[in-house]
């Protein structure tokens, strides 16, 4: 790793071998969990879940993350480019659909070392949507699908709860060189995804007006090209100092975005029951897989 970090739009310059990041992350690869994932869209988790590796650190920080515990908290074990493709082997071995490197832009070029030969199944590079295009640049022709956030279009929600005003270009300009990498969706005969993109949007109480016009730019930017994914699951989060932010999601509120998604023709997308606002849907970290070796126990 280069002595002075610019691999995500923060560009802090921190030397990551001696000081951690903005994005809480030091020099070595750090995992709090890896294990079959089935609460992702259908098409990624279908029936033999999807190869989750949920990476410590993130460069977004946003003050409602439900993964606080490991974007924030940093918490996770450190493995080396190597024990990384072990576990991908050990995913693969147990069924799952793809590769899914969840939150992963920070170690990025650790990561790279990694798919160096193809994987027989779609890597998924899942993330806030905050990535630089040069760092999705490199790789090109690695990564099958993208599952991008689209958390704002408003800057000043962006600088508020993410300390990222410029969050709305960037991501746009993220998401769209990531469709230009992997063109129109593709599914196979079971429906499971092979190429594409899918904008994820998580509601916000209170926020309706940001929510519809996310649905605007992604109807009018991609032509039902990409699938869109709209949340309901916003869960209040005890660390976050907004009051506004201590509720869910209204029913009102959720349905009313359902409708305009129908009525902006976004054919191609996913919603929630409105049940999927709990923490049960926040996985369990607990370094599930990190350590566990092809051999079987542990390292």
């Amino acid at each position: 790793m280069e002595s002075k970090c610019f691999i995500c739009p923060r560009k802090c310059g921190a030397d990551r071998s001696v000081s951690k990041g903005v994005c809480g992350a030091g020099d070595k690869i750090k995992i709090a969990r890896a294990a079959p994932h089935f609460w992702e869209e259908p098409c990624i988790s279908g029936y033999g879940g999807s190869g989750a590796v949920f990476f410590s650190g993130c460069n977004m920080k946003c003050v409602y993350c439900q993964n606080y515990e490991i974007s924030s908290g940093c918490f996770g074990g450190e493995i080396s480019p190597e024990r990384l493709k072990e576990i991908y082997k050990e995913l693969i071995s147990e069924g799952v659909h793809n590769i899914n490197l969840v939150t992963p832009t920070h170690f990025s070029e650790e990561i790279l070392k990694t798919l160096n030969e193809p994987l027989p199944v779609p890597v998924v590079y899942n993330t806030s949507g905050y990535d630089s295009v040069g760092t999705l640049r490199s790789f090109e022709g690695k990564i099958q699908i993208y599952i991008p956030d689209m958390k704002y279009m408003s800057a000043s929600l962006a600088q508020k709860y993410s300390g990222a005003p410029d969050y709305p270009e960037t991501a746009e300009k993220a998401i769209k060189e990531m469709f230009r990498q992997t063109g129109e969706f593709e599914l196979d005969s079971e429906g499971i995804m092979k190429k594409g993109v899918i904008i994820r949007h998580l509601m916000l109480p209170g926020e309706l007006e940001n929510t519809l016009d996310v649905i605007d730019w992604v109807s009018s930017e991609f032509d039902n090209k990409v699938m869109f994914s709209l949340m309901s699951q916003f869960t209040p989060n005890e660390n976050c100092k907004y009051k506004e932010l201590q509720r869910r999601v209204t029913r009102e509120e959720y349905e009313k975005a359902v409708d305009y998604m129908y009525l902006a023709g976004i054919e191609n997308g996913f919603v929630q029951d409105f049940s999927s606002a709990t923490s049960d849907y926040t996985p369990s970290f607990k370094l599930e897989g990190v350590y566990k070796s092809v051999y079987g126990g542990n390292e």
